[in-house]
């Protein structure tokens, strides 16, 4: 008959059987029953969809699936979305694809996003798979969403130079020879503001004085021992790097020579610190390459002053702030290796 299926050999209708009174998935088994009856039936569909409560197309679909794939065309379909395993070709692609910029890509967008990596994993044929998958890769491949570092495209011809007259002071540094890292910081009565714990929900509130007021430091950090010293006033002028100086030069009277490691600044170069300099020439400096901080170790001196003292804070007056800058400073020592962030304050 038209609709009925080819011939089914005894040993596949056992098993059939079997299934239809044993199987443990009821879909599984409604489906070798309808095979089963269209056998005994001849083919006719209404008898066959009666007998299994099924629609004829249903019955129609199984028969076609039958014939096609045999008993395995009946087995059920595993259900959901299909389960993605990252190959290592995949993942070798997409580690690849991340890393350059999509703009030579020919897309308008800067940066990646998961849902743009989607796509273009999918373009390229890789494979083809939701921005969340792709999200959970990129964390398998170590690359995390984080925020990106300004850098200028500027660069200091002579920093070859400066980099290894630095690196040879710090080797011969001793104490009859001593090497200071030396740079300024700005102490602002109007706090810093900075993340703190608070409760979820509730933000802190820090109370500023409105008019703001400023101080001025300069310290020398000791590359080989970690001593700093360090002096304030009221202006970042030559004068605030001239004190310096003079408290370096009463500080270490024994030394025949005191080489610092400063920035670019103009107070390090104006006429006023060149004729002190020609002076005493005991003093000498060396600069470090334009638009390089991080050479500076003194920064994270100053970046431990900021955390500790002025972010967040709430003296109301400078002659405050300073007495917990100078408690900071002077209870900082050696640095690094003291725990300055430990530091009681001195009423």
């Amino acid at each position: 008959m038209k609709n009925s299926v080819t011939k089914i050999w005894r040993p596949v209708r056992r098993r059939l059987k079997k299934l239809v009174q044993h199987g443990q998935d009821r879909d599984h088994a409604r489906r070798a029953q309808a095979i089963l009856a269209l056998w005994e039936t001849g083919g006719n569909l209404s008898e066959t969809a009666r007998r299994c409560h099924a629609s004829r197309n249903s019955v129609r679909l199984w028969k076609a699936r039958f014939e096609t794939d045999g008993e395995a065309g009946l087995a059920p379909l595993r259900r959901g979305r299909e389960k993605w395993k990252a190959t290592t070709e995949v993942l070798t692609e997409l580690n690849e694809l991340v890393r350059t910029d999509p703009t030579t890509q020919g897309y308008l967008r800067s940066r990646w996003s998961s849902e743009l990596l989607a796509v273009e994993l999918a373009r390229r044929g890789v494979v083809d798979v939701h921005a969340t998958t792709v999200r959970r890769w990129l964390s398998r491949l170590s690359i995390v969403w984080r925020r990106a570092r300004p850098t200028l495209c500027i660069a200091d011809p002579r920093k070859s130079e400066r980099m290894r007259a630095i690196r040879r002071a710090l080797r011969q540094a001793s104490a009859p020879e001593e090497v200071f890292y030396v740079d300024e910081a700005d102490i602002d009565l109007n706090p810093r503001i900075g993340p703190a714990w608070v409760p979820k929900g509730e933000q802190m509130t820090v109370p500023t004085p409105g008019k703001n007021r400023k101080h001025y430091l300069a310290g020398a950090l000791n590359a080989r021992t970690g001593a700093v010293v360090w002096t304030e006033f009221t202006a970042k002028t030559s004068e605030l790097f001239l004190r310096l100086l003079e408290t370096l030069m009463k500080t270490y009277r024994r030394a025949r020579r005191l080489t610092l490691i400063v920035d670019n600044y103009i107070i390090h170069k104006s006429r006023m610190t060149q004729g002190w300099l020609a002076r005493h020439p005991k003093i000498q400096l060396l600069f470090q390459p334009v638009y390089h901080p991080w050479v500076n170790n003194i920064e994270k001196l100053w970046k431990k002053l900021h955390d500790t003292v002025t972010r967040n804070h709430r003296h109301s007056t400078m002659a405050s702030l300073m007495r917990a800058v100078t408690c900071f400073m002077d209870e900082s020592q050696p640095f690094p290796g003291h725990h300055s962030a430990l530091i009681r304050h001195q009423r």
